[in-house]
């Protein structure tokens, strides 16, 4: 599991590095004013500039803000930057918020490179930073990034099912899996029907961990996951690009981990439940079908009309059995839909709730850290493009309604606790271009935004 090397942030200051945060009108000092018109430094955002000392050293780094500082920027100097020790000049709490946008550009994907051991970049921890804090939030979030870079190959349902149970056994929290034809004998249908076209040594699973749970006194807190470790379609087969980055849909049961693991690092005075369904969405003479009507743990029947439908699925029957906790919250990431891309890219996850608090509380969060979300609508008109002649819901809506990320989600909420309040982000999971601190590849959304949300409400 990732954790990152503490090191990164150093509490001795001797030597380390100046970086100064420049905008369009400066200040830059004397010393290195002649040196930035040289190099067409104009304080222009993701602009940095090493300014030398005379004697084959740094005398310092100009980082560009334009015309307003983003904390965020500091998340590319790991990757511009030569190795050395360095501090941020900047006010407190931007140089806070900077040290832990830095931690978040340290994270390299290296695990199939031949390599050695490199001098890294290393950052003076700002006055007032919670540096176990900061590890931890950057940690969460390389272990989500981590997860969804790994080919499907090493990342199957039982790797999960292992990273699940570290994260338990390190938090000293219970853990119950369900895997294979059991999980039809413990009623999770739905999850099985996606699943069950996999080699045996890939059979689908629910994993719950538990926390607290003895603590009456406690809200109780559940965290949702969608683990599809790789969908090729079904028999509703994706497309050759369309099926290239069929890794990262298990994205949302990294997120889920991940952020369950924070929340119990941190001890946040909550009960927690984990739920993940890992499958995978194969092909074989035991796939499920279009046409087939599956169960749900719900009772609901379920029409299928696209087996490439099916990360709704498996979340009906965890949402369901969430609900069966009587959570005070549930939050569910999933990566889910084509259509929300269509909506809003692949860096502004949506998010749906129907609770007005809720939805306030999560968007003033995600603003705070730097992690966006949009609020989409649960919009009941839609709810007619999910009913069925012969179920009593389609896993694939009509087409009059268009808008499939809506009808995703308003699937989901047929599935969603009745007690408490639910949210639903339908996360990317992935930076689709490469630039210094953003490699391509997986990428945690939504993650840090929770976990603010949740210190907020409950400490």
């Amino acid at each position: 599991m990732s954790v990152l090397n503490p090191d990164l942030l150093s509490s001795e200051a001797a030597g380390a590095i100046p970086v100064r945060f420049v905008g369009p009108d400066g200040p830059i000092e004397a010393a290195h004013r002649t040196w930035a018109e040289t190099n067409g430094f104009k304080g222009k955002p993701g602009q940095i500039l090493v300014a030398p000392d005379g004697q084959g050293g740094i005398a310092a780094v100009l980082v560009g803000t334009g015309e307003r500082f983003d904390p965020l920027s500091a998340r590319a100097l790991p990757a511009k930057l030569p190795p050395g020790l360095y501090r941020l000049e900047a006010g407190a709490e931007d140089a806070r918020s900077a040290a832990l946008a830095f931690l978040l550009g340290t994270y390299v994907f290296d695990r199939y490179k031949a390599r050695s051991e490199r001098d890294r970049v290393r950052l003076v921890a700002p006055e007032g930073l919670d540096v176990e804090g900061a590890l931890r939030i950057a940690s969460a979030c390389a272990l989500a990034r981590e997860m969804i870079d790994t080919p499907a190959a090493d990342m199957g349902p039982l790797q999960i099912e292992t990273i699940a149970r570290e994260i338990a056994t390190a938090s000293g929290a219970t853990i119950t899996v369900t895997s294979g034809a059991t999980l039809l004998e413990d009623n999770y249908p739905a999850v099985h029907a996606v699943g069950r076209a996999a080699a045996p040594h890939r059979a689908p699973r629910v994993i719950e961990i538990g926390w607290n749970l003895d603590r009456a006194d406690l809200p109780l807190v559940a965290l949702v996951g969608k683990g599809v470790v790789f969908d090729s379609g079904g028999l509703d087969i994706k497309p050759a690009a369309g099926m290239r980055n069929m890794k990262k849909d298990m994205g949302g049961s990294a997120h889920a981990l991940a952020l369950g693991r924070l929340v119990m690092q941190a001890n946040l005075p909550v009960r927690l439940v984990v739920l993940v369904a890992a499958v995978e969405n194969a092909i074989s003479g035991d796939a499920f079908r279009p046409g087939d009507i599956l169960d749900s743990r719900k009772g609901l029947t379920i029409e299928i009309g696209n087996t490439d439908a099916e990360g709704r699925l498996i979340l009906a029957d965890i949402l369901t059995r969430a609900g069966e906790h009587a959570p005070d919250l549930t939050l569910d990431f999933a990566t889910l839909t084509g259509a929300a891309r269509v909506a809003l890219g692949p860096e502004l996850p949506p998010l749906y709730t129907d609770d007005e608090t809720l939805a306030a509380d999560l968007l003033e969060a995600g603003r705070s850290v730097g992690d966006p979300l949009w609020r989409m609508p649960l919009w009941p008109g839609y709810r007619a493009a999910i009913e069925s002649e012969l179920a009593d819901l389609r896993n694939d809506s009509a087409g009059w309604a268009q808008a499939g990320s809506v009808t995703a989600a308003l699937f989901l909420q047929r599935f969603a606790p009745m007690t408490g309040s639910w949210a639903h982000m339908d996360i990317f999971a992935w930076n689709p271009r490469a630039r210094p601190g953003w490699p391509e590849g997986g990428e945690a959304q939504a993650l840090r935004a929770c976990f603010e949300m949740l210190k907020r409400r409950f400490t």
